[in-house]
C-alpha cells in the first residue's frame, strides 16, 4: 500500500505543474484571449506592485534576520521539546513551524539545514519540505500586501492565516508519516 501511495505521489508531482500550465493556456485559447499581451500587462502590474512593497519587504526581512540571529528559536525548541514529543510533533521541526509564517527565506534556510543534517529522503526532510510547500508566510503577506494598500485593521486575517498554517503543518507531518514512514 505504501509503495502505491509513493508511486501515485511521484506521478502526480511530476505532472501537476505542466498540467496546470497547459490547462490555463488551453482555457485562454478557447476563450480567444490574447495570451502574450495579457502576460505582458500582468508583468507590468507586478512590477508596479513590487515597487510599492519594497519598503515593507526590507523592514520585514530585517526583523526576521534579527529574530533568527538572536537564538530565540533555539531556546523555544529546547523548552517545548518534551511537549512536542508527547503529541507526535518532531521537535526538530519547531523552528520551521515558527519561521514559516514569518519569513519564506528564513524557512528555506531552515529547510536547507534540516536536509543537510538529516538528508533529503529522510522522514524529517520530507516533512519539512512538505511544511514549506503547504504553508504561507502569513505575517509577511499581511505586512507587505496589506501595508502596500494601507490596510491597517486586518481583522481576522491573522487568526485565519495562522489556523491554516497549523492545519497545514499537522497534515504535512501526518501525510508524510503515512506515505514515507
Amino acid at each position: 500500500m505504501r509503495e502505491l501511495l509513493q508511486a501515485v505521489a511521484t506521478a502526480v508531482s511530476s505532472w501537476a505543474v505542466p498540467a496546470m500550465i497547459g490547462t490555463i493556456l488551453v482555457a485562454a485559447l478557447v476563450r480567444r484571449l490574447p495570451v502574450y499581451e495579457e502576460f505582458v500587462e500582468g508583468a507590468k502590474e507586478g512590477f508596479q506592485v513590487g515597487l510599492r512593497i519594497i519598503p515593507f519587504l526590507v523592514a520585514m526581512l530585517v526583523a526576521m534576520g534579527m529574530f533568527r540571529a538572536s537564538g530565540a528559536i533555539d531556546v523555544l525548541k529546547t523548552i517545548a521539546s518534551p511537549l512536542l514529543g508527547a503529541v507526535g510533533f518532531p521537535p526538530d521541526l519547531l523552528p520551521m513551524a515558527i519561521m514559516r509564517p514569518l519569513s519564506g527565506s528564513g524557512a528555506q534556510g531552515l529547510l536547507a539545514e534540516i536536509v543537510k543534517t538529516f538528508g533529503p529522503d529522510s522522514l524529517l526532510g520530507r516533512q519539512a519540505a512538505t511544511m514549506v510547500g503547504c504553508s504561507e508566510t502569513t505575517f509577511y503577506v499581511l505586512a507587505v500586501y496589506f501595508g502596500s494598500v494601507a490596510i491597517t485593521r486586518t481583522r481576522h486575517a491573522v487568526v485565519v492565516g495562522l489556523t491554516a498554517e497549523l492545519a497545514g503543518f499537522i497534515t504535512a507531518i501526518w501525510v508524510c508519516r503515512m506515505v514515507f514512514a
